[in-house]
């Protein structure tokens, strides 16, 4: 898989890409990763790349000429398989350059940040770590957040006791079958209390169906 990362701050993925699983997936050439300035595909002395909005509004918005040159550019790269990550700035992109070159626009979550260097870094890292080979525990992945449409179960370590707090007995208990019920338990838990959303489109067993009626009688007797 190769990335290739167009930003006005490239120097905000020199420190992401020397470390953990992205640095370790360039060093073994399961990715390849590119990261182009924009600045160098606009005109003139000061390089511009935004301006004013048509129409007025707070803020600035990202010119079409400089991004739409650098897409261009990085068109003779076809021959891989790779995703071209373009980090937004300012108050947007002008519509213009989406439509003549943005195949798809995506959202990483209902929050604003300043541009899109730490979203293509959260894309980057997400569609690395389903690369085959790069986990080195394949097995991680089927039990990870969101893999079965249910958020993750809590996780515990030695020690047993940390600051009056316990490891649930179950844990230690030795017994695969209960605790792969425990954990399935907590992930339905965790997701009604957090993201019940998801709850409608997550593969439910019968018994996942009685649990969570059994946890929302409980929450509305609380309430």
């Amino acid at each position: 898989m190769h990335f290739d990362i167009l930003t006005i701050f490239p120097e905000m993925f020199v420190s992401p890409l020397e470390h953990s699983i992205l640095k370790r997936a360039l060093a073994a050439g399961q990715i390849t990763a590119k990261v182009w300035d924009i600045r160098d595909y606009a005109e003139g002395v000061h390089q511009k790349v935004d301006d004013t909005p048509y129409g007025g509004g707070a803020g600035m918005v990202f010119k079409p000429e400089p991004l739409v040159k650098a897409l261009a550019k990085l068109e003779e790269l076809k021959e891989y398989d790779q995703l071209a990550l373009v980090c937004g700035r300012y108050e947007g992109v002008d519509q213009r350059a989406v439509e003549l070159v943005i195949d798809e626009e995506i959202c990483v979550g209902d929050y604003v940040v300043t541009g899109g260097e730490l979203p293509a870094l959260l894309v980057m890292d997400g569609v690395t770590r389903l690369l085959p080979g790069v986990l080195g525990n394949e097995n991680s992945l089927e039990k990870e957040s969101f893999a079965q449409g249910l958020l993750e179960h809590p996780h515990y370590t030695k020690p047993p006791v940390f600051r009056g707090l316990e490891v649930p007995c179950v844990l230690r208990s030795g017994h695969h079958r209960d605790i792969e019920d425990w954990q399935r338990r907590q992930s339905l838990k965790i997701t009604l209390d957090r993201r019940p959303d998801l709850l409608e489109k997550a593969d439910l067993t019968p018994e996942d169906q009685r649990y969570l009626k059994e946890l929302q009688k409980e929450k509305k007797s609380v309430g």
